[in-house]
């Protein structure tokens, strides 16, 4: 009778300690990394700059055209 007692409560603690027990596994993938192709910066790169280089001439055409007016009207 004396070992009867000490079993029933070391069954239930080890149920119980046992439920307690996690086990977690982490699962690490490769990362795959694609190239990104961006082409509207360069685009709008270009643009301003024809923009600006067209703009100048522009701005020459309206002075040389205004001089011109101002000979016509003499």
């Amino acid at each position: 009778m004396g070992l009867k007692p000490c079993i029933v409560p070391l069954v239930v603690a080890l149920m119980v300690f046992g439920g307690c027990r996690t086990s977690h596994e982490v699962d690490v993938k490769p990362v795959e990394i694609k190239p990104i192709h961006i082409t509207i910066d360069v685009n709008v790169k270009v643009q301003k700059a024809l923009d600006d280089f067209f703009g100048e001439i522009d701005a020459q055409e309206d002075k040389i055209m205004e001089k011109l007016e101002k000979k016509e009207d003499e």
